[in-house]
């Protein structure tokens, strides 16, 4: 049996839906816990515990923004942008 390795593969599954029902299921999953149930959003301290976490579980060599301070720099200034941005189409 020949595979051809550069044929396209069929969309199947949730790649295979419109884009929008693909939003709408996507979209339950941020609906799935209340607001004051995501533990998160109501304690920025443990937010950054997690987070620091995460950065010790990489290895030293592959951590960019400790090693590219303006990377790191730029990363956090999209974020706020688009932060800003959700909350003012929020209301």
């Amino acid at each position: 049996m020949v595979h051809e390795h550069n044929a396209p593969k069929a969309k199947r599954g949730f790649a295979a839906m419109d884009p929008e029902k693909q939003r709408a299921i996507a979209s339950k999953g941020g609906q799935a816990v209340p607001g004051e149930k995501r533990s998160f959003s109501r304690d920025s301290a443990l937010a950054a515990n997690a987070g620091r976490k995460g950065g010790q579980s990489v290895a030293p060599k592959a951590r960019t923004f400790s090693r590219d301070p303006g990377l790191a720099a730029e990363a956090g200034r999209k974020g706020g942008e688009a932060r800003s941005v959700a909350n003012r189409q929020r209301g």
